[in-house]
């Protein structure tokens, strides 16, 4: 019976190693998502990209890592600029558009640029979106439109962390957003 003790006990730490490094979505390593780099300028979900951009894609049980041809828009999950490139986003510079990980969310994170951003470009909804990040959630109806689409911008679900449509009790969070809500619609104002 001692014999066995300090094997149960190593059965118990090689277990509980195990758990403890698991990853929620399935692995201990990061999926190898399918991906094109663009050849020439293109129009991406409504968005023109240049030359060198990363388009990543969904998991896909028979396509794995870099693709000779584009995949279906419909699976794109991330549009990713060249290094040192940014298109503007709401009069933003950005360097990457990314799909809500949520399936049952609408919607894109956009990523900004702000040293990019010069200083007659500022606008009010600038200022809002670099005050809590360089990320903001934004909600669409249509999903294959990521452009700057008054007409499709449903609502801003976020801004990084800091403020989130999520958190609806928490009325300084719901205010914030409604100012940046506020403050994007009056971009193309101008």
């Amino acid at each position: 019976m001692k014999l066995l003790k300090p094997f149960s006990y190593l059965g118990i730490m090689l277990i509980t190693s195990c758990v403890g490094n698991m990853n929620p979505t399935g692995g201990n390593s990061t999926p190898d998502y399918p991906y094109y780099i663009t050849t020439e300028p293109l129009t991406i979900k409504k968005i023109a990209v240049p030359k060198g951009t990363k388009l990543i894609y969904v998991e896909t049980l028979f396509k794995k890592g870099k693709q000779d041809k584009m995949l279906s828009e419909e699976k794109l999950k991330e549009i990713e600029l060249p290094e040192g490139q940014t298109i503007i986003w709401g009069g933003v510079p950005v360097t990457s558009i990314d799909k809500f990980f949520n399936s049952e969310m609408r919607g894109f994170t956009v990523y900004a640029k702000f040293d990019a951003l010069t200083e007659d470009k500022k606008t009010k909804f600038s200022e809002l979106w670099k005050s809590c990040n360089n990320s903001i959630g934004i909600t669409i109806k249509n999903t294959n439109d990521w452009s700057f689409n008054l007409d499709n911008i449903a609502d801003v679900e976020s801004c990084s962390v800091n403020y989130q449509r999520y958190f609806k009790d928490d009325a300084n969070q719901q205010a914030f957003l409604d100012e940046m809500l506020t403050e994007l619609r009056k971009v193309n104002s101008k």
